[in-house]
């Protein structure tokens, strides 16, 4: 499976120009990190893609590149556990490490091109977006999905399986990580992936897809989740963020981000994905996606300028 089982969902007219990716390497750590790319050298802006739990770069890329634009230059690493990264020790892999990772490669990338950078993270990967740009100082904006705080009991109600788990979900978990944290096990399990799309087919083919939803997870890696506390939204100011928030989300309902998105400091705006559900490929809402996207890198590509 690649970004083509995943570009048959979206409406046609969005896969006619769809740029396919290019694969690079880069190391971190002990561990070989794939990136996939479509550089556009004369591009005013450069966006990088963040999946979350059971994404990779392939699983997002029609979406994120359909909607970025040809002349956009994008960028979207495969996190430990997930698409082509190679990693000596997965049961070992924790949240932090995603922090640490991301990190690392936006200074690395804004250190090797001075050309804006924006964020853009999908599920949980709009809140490693937002971290990441908190610890960095280097992201001109945040576009975010999903902005789910795990620190409210109703969005970990909401990111688990059963909800009735979710609530004593961190508490659990780290009782149980000394023993039982490398232990991996299927996200399905763990997170219910029937409702990643309006669309069953693409549901199933997020859960089955072995270099995503399909892969195992450790324990450990999430009651590290579960117990991360990001920054404080009172106290972010690093980037705007715009909250592209899918309207008929079923899995991780709008109104829990839109909560968070209002407690922000930085400048913020919200855009509904119209009929769109967790994974947004539905229109209007796929078109409204598209829109906030240009807007945010017209509004940096001004401001660079």
């Amino acid at each position: 499976m690649d970004y083509r089982s995943y570009a048959q969902f979206l409406p046609a007219r969005y896969v006619e120009d769809l740029a396919p990716p290019i694969s690079t390497w880069w190391p971190w750590r002990g561990t070989r990190v794939h990136i996939s790319r479509a550089p556009v050298p004369e591009a005013d802006v450069r966006v990088m893609v963040i999946h979350g739990g059971g994404g990779y770069s392939g699983a997002l890329w029609p979406v994120a590149t359909a909607t970025a634009g040809s002349d956009v230059d994008v960028l979207a690493p495969d996190l430990p556990l997930y698409g082509d990264t190679v990693v000596a020790q997965p049961s070992r892999v924790r949240y932090e490490d995603w922090v640490a990772l991301l990190t690392d490669l936006v200074n690395a990338e804004r250190a090797a091109d001075p050309r804006p950078l924006i964020l853009f993270g999908a599920s949980m990967g709009g809140m490693l977006a937002y971290e990441v740009a908190a610890r960095t100082g280097q992201v001109a904006a945040v576009v975010a999905t999903c902005l789910l705080d795990v620190t409210d009991p109703a969005a970990r109600a909401a990111a688990t399986r059963y909800p009735f788990l979710g609530r004593p979900a961190p508490a659990v978990l780290r009782a149980l990580d000394p023993v039982l944290g490398r232990l991996r096990v299927p996200i399905r399990w763990l997170a219910d992936m029937a409702a990643m799309s309006t669309d069953p087919a693409l549901s199933q083919l997020c859960g089955r897809d072995p270099r995503g939803g399909g892969a195992g997870v450790p324990l450990g890696f999430v009651s590290s989740w579960m117990n991360f506390r990001h920054l404080a939204p009172e106290e972010f100011t690093a980037a705007p963020v715009t909250l592209v928030a899918p309207a008929a989300d079923t899995w991780t309902p709008p109104e829990l981000s839109i909560r968070f998105l209002q407690r922000i400091s930085a400048p913020t705006t919200l855009v509904m994905l119209d009929n769109c559900g967790h994974y947004p490929i539905e229109e209007p809402g796929l078109d409204r996606l598209r829109e906030a996207m240009l807007t945010v890198c017209g509004q940096v590509a001004a401001q660079a300028g």
